[in-house]
């Protein structure tokens, strides 16, 4: 009983007191304890949900979607001189 007024006045976000919840019927207090429960379990998800997609895509896909990655080419990264003739 004690940790569940604890639950509600903690996660109520300062919308309970003790006294009140203390105070409150039963099943009252049941039926608080289960909506706050159901909300912060769908937060969980939407959350967990969010971090799924974001884990599948690469961080520079995300900062520019349209652009094609860019191609490969045979091109050498370094620079020579033609020998003199």
């Amino acid at each position: 009983m004690f940790s569940q007024i604890h639950e509600i006045v903690f996660h109520g976000k300062g919308g309970y007191d003790w006294d009140t919840i203390y105070n409150m019927p039963v099943w009252l207090r049941r039926f608080t304890f289960e909506k706050i429960k159901e909300y912060y379990d769908k937060e969980r998800e939407e959350m967990e949900k969010q971090q799924g997609t974001l884990n599948n895509n690469n961080p520079k896909d995300l900062a520019r979607p349209n652009i094609a990655p860019k191609q490969q080419s045979n091109q050498p990264t370094y620079v020579t001189k033609a020998p003199k003739k």
